[in-house]
């Protein structure tokens, strides 16, 4: 079965994701954004495989959601108060990083 969300809705400072094998994920909107996969944010590896990062800088701003768009049917791509709107999560990026927040 293919992983897919169901359901994503923002509950105050928090995304819920509800997926097809009936489990939850629940994200506060700050962690969301500090794990943004986008190479700004994370960094993007060198010919050498050596990640170059960055540095970021957050406002208030920055954790507050104002939308998010499904890509392709396999990703989330959340639009931020700041203006920033480059980073794709893949499903089953999500799912990963839901996990290990448990």
């Amino acid at each position: 079965m293919r992983l897919e969300p169901t359901n994503i809705q923002q509950i105050g400072d928090e995304v819920a994701i509800s997926w097809n094998d009936g489990t939850e994920s629940f994200f506060k909107l700050e962690t969301l954004r500090r794990a943004c996969p986008c190479a700004g944010c994370g960094g993007e590896p060198d010919l050498l495989g050596h990640i170059s990062r960055s540095h970021v800088t957050y406002t208030d701003e920055s954790f507050q959601l104002v939308g998010f768009d499904l890509i392709g049917g396999y990703a989330l791509q959340p639009r931020w108060a700041d203006g920033h709107s480059t980073g794709i999560y893949s499903f089953t990026y999500l799912r990963r990083l839901g996990e290990a927040l448990q």
